[in-house]
């Protein structure tokens, strides 16, 4: 008796855990989002090279703009407002300091900018010949 009675609670588990795998997929709620701004953040780096792909990282910072500016760049406020004034498009950037006076010698370094700005990707490479170049003509959004 005992051993039909074990026999039947199995064939019961089996039942119920079979019951369970078959029951077909479970319905998630969609995501939704935990807030009311699109995001804004981006991976910032420089490096020695001639482009992103074979330059060798020297820096990198991360930097939020949505909701409150953050991340690690030291001025997030100031390079959030940069890329605010030309709509997320780091290529129209420019530095209205007067140009610097450096050497022709060529040791390029490329600055690179990836993430998302106001929910679209953004994706933005710029290589000087030198670093005494690169800091006349960067905005504070790679000055770091």
């Amino acid at each position: 008796m005992r051993r039909l009675a074990g026999k039947a609670l199995g064939a019961a588990g089996l039942v119920t855990g079979l019951s369970v795998l078959f029951a077909g997929p479970a319905h998630a709620e969609p995501a939704q989002p935990k807030s009311l701004y699109a995001p804004s953040a981006m991976v910032l780096t420089i490096g020695k090279g001639e482009t992103a792909r074979s330059a060798t990282v020297q820096r990198a910072v991360t930097l939020r703009c949505n909701p409150n500016p953050g991340g690690d760049h030291p001025d997030a406020p100031a390079a959030c407002a940069e890329l605010q004034s030309v709509e997320g498009r780091p290529a129209l950037l420019s530095n209205d300091e007067p140009s610097r006076y450096c050497t022709r010698i060529y040791d390029p370094v490329t600055v690179t900018l990836d993430g998302v700005w106001e929910g679209r990707r953004i994706s933005h490479e710029a290589t000087f010949a030198n670093s005494c170049v690169m800091q006349g003509e960067v905005t504070q959004l790679f000055s770091f």
